[in-house]
């Protein structure tokens, strides 16, 4: 899938823009633009995951990814951020209709340890998140495509008990493939879910209107 990047018309974007103004006020979001254009960094995602092959075509058309980069070996960020992510959803639920709430998409960007136990490290936190992981070239372009970044820190080769460093934002990605916002900790399940409506609202009047 080749991801459409095209400009939001003037008033979306303004109206889009004062949402987010609000948001970094309170350290909810780093939005997503170009570093050199000003046009949405981002593009498509397509990897095997834990749910059979995932594309962000597979998204509805009022539908967005929330997109968290961590490890199944992590001590102690990456769990919690599922676990917020969840109460988030489960905050979202009150707001929107089932079919618009964002898909959890764990990018695991330690395969060598992730690959096999992906699946159900997962399923202790929703059976419905889903989990990419794949070779560093892919990662590192997924990664990198929406601004964030990993390190593998062994100390030496063959080593099994090492850290990764990586990005503790979570990216929101449209169907189209363009980098929405990216949101930091912390995840605050009111004022996050709040925050997430009005994007999605915002995201969807905008798709309308190219479509038009």
């Amino acid at each position: 899938m080749a991801a459409s990047i095209k400009c939001k018309p003037l008033w979306l974007g303004l109206a889009l823009l004062g949402v987010l103004v609000v948001a970094a006020t309170l350290g909810l979001y780093q939005l997503g633009v170009g570093q050199e254009n000003d046009e949405p960094q981002g593009g498509p995602i397509a990897m095997p995951s834990t749910q059979g092959d995932f594309s962000l075509t597979q998204l509805g058309d009022n539908e967005i990814a929330i997109i968290s980069f961590g490890y199944t070996y992590c001590p102690d960020v990456c769990p919690m951020t599922l676990m917020r992510l969840e109460a988030i959803r489960a905050q979202l639920g009150l707001k929107m209709m089932p079919d618009s709430i964002p898909e959890i998409v764990f990018v695991a960007v330690d395969p060598d340890r992730d690959q096999t136990i992906l699946k159900d490290y997962l399923a202790h936190f929703h059976p419905e998140y889903i989990g990419l992981t794949g070779d560093h070239s892919e990662l590192k372009k997924l990664v990198e495509s929406i601004d964030g970044m990993y390190r593998i820190e062994k100390r030496y080769p063959g080593e099994v008990n090492y850290t990764v460093k990586h990005s503790a934002g979570v990216a929101l990605i449209n169907p189209e493939g363009e980098w929405i916002a990216t949101l930091n900790p912390p995840f605050h399940s009111h004022r996050t879910s709040e925050f997430l409506v009005q994007v999605i609202r915002h995201d969807n009047a905008s798709q309308h209107a190219r479509n038009e």
